[in-house]
C-alpha cells in the first residue's frame, strides 16, 4: 500500500498538500516530504474561524517540528453565503471557495499539483465537499492508493507521528442545525465549550446548539466523567450564554444534522 502511494507521488514530482492538521493531511504531508524531498513539497493551511484554535496551533507545531515548507492563507468562511446561512450546500460552497484560494496560492508559488487527504472511507459517507474538490481537479493520492482511515492511523503510528490516534474534528458549523445564521461569536462559543470539556480527559466531544440549549455528545464511557464534573461544566457553558445544558444519551456521532 505504501508502495502504491509512493508511486502516485513520484508521478507528480512537485506537490502542494492542503493541510488541516488532521491525521489524513498530516500523514500525507509527512510521507510526501519523505518521498519527494522538502524542496518539492509545500503544505498550505487556512487560518479561519471554522476550525478550533487548538487544532490550528497543533498543525503549525507539527509542520515546524518537521521543518516542512508551509504557507498560510487567511480565510473567512463567513463571507461564503451558504456557510454563513448554514445551508445544505454549506460544505460544497465553502470547500469550493477555499480550495480555489489554495490553488491560486499554489500557482503563485510555482506548483500545479494540489493534493488533499481524502481517503476511501470519505467516499462512503455524506461529504458534499468531495464534489467541489473533484470539480477543481484536486488530487487524492490516499484514496487512489486504497487507504482507509484505519490504514492511515496504522502507518502514521509506524512513521512515529505522535497523534496517530487523534480523533477527527469536523468544521464547527456542524454543531448547528441547517439554516441557522452563523456568526463568529457563535462558532467561538462552541469551540470554548468543547475545549473546556476536553480538559477532563475527554478526547471526543461535540457541543451541539439548539437555540439556547447546549447538547453535549461524548462517548458512553465518558458519561460518568461528565456527571462527576456536572456543576463545573454547566456553569462554564452557561457563562457562554446558554440557558440549558444537556447530555445526549445516544452518545457522540457524526452527521446528526444531515
Amino acid at each position: 500500500m505504501l508502495d502504491e502511494l509512493e508511486n502516485e507521488l513520484k508521478k507528480l514530482k512537485r506537490v502542494v498538500v492542503c493541510y488541516s492538521g488532521g491525521i489524513d493531511s498530516s500523514f500525507l504531508l509527512y510521507f510526501a516530504n519523505k518521498v519527494l524531498g522538502k524542496e518539492n513539497v509545500l503544505g498550505i493551511i487556512a487560518n479561519g474561524q471554522m476550525v478550533a484554535r487548538s487544532d490550528y496551533e497543533e498543525a503549525i507545531k507539527f509542520a515546524q517540528e518537521n521543518n516542512f515548507n508551509l504557507a498560510e492563507i487567511s480565510y473567512n468562511a463567513l463571507e461564503v453565503e451558504d456557510f454563513k446561512n448554514n445551508t445544505k450546500n454549506r460544505c460544497y460552497s465553502c470547500k469550493k471557495n477555499l480550495m480555489t484560494k489554495i490553488k491560486e496560492e499554489a500557482n503563485k508559488q510555482g506548483y500545479i499539483n494540489v493534493l488533499d487527504g481524502k481517503n476511501v472511507d470519505d467516499t462512503k459517507v455524506f461529504r458534499p465537499g468531495n464534489k467541489a474538490t473533484q470539480e477543481l481537479g484536486i488530487i487524492s493520492p490516499l484514496e487512489k492508493a486504497g487507504f482507509t482511515k484505519a490504514d492511515i492511523r496504522k502507518y502514521s503510528k509506524e512513521c512515529g507521528i505522535k497523534f496517530w490516534n487523534k480523533p477527527s474534528n469536523s468544521c464547527l458549523a456542524t454543531r448547528f442545525p441547517y439554516n441557522t445564521v452563523l456568526t463568529e461569536e457563535m462558532l467561538k462559543k462552541v469551540e470554548i465549550a468543547e475545549d473546556y470539556i476536553k480538559q477532563f480527559n475527554i478526547n471526543r466531544v461535540r457541543v451541539r446548539v439548539h437555540n439556547n440549549i447546549a447538547r453535549i455528545e461524548v462517548e458512553e464511557k465518558n458519561f460518568q466523567i461528565i456527571m462527576d464534573n456536572r456543576e463545573k461544566i454547566v456553569d462554564k457553558i452557561k457563562e457562554l450564554g446558554f440557558e440549558f445544558v444537556t447530555l445526549d444519551l445516544a452518545g457522540i456521532r457524526s452527521g446528526v444534522f444531515d
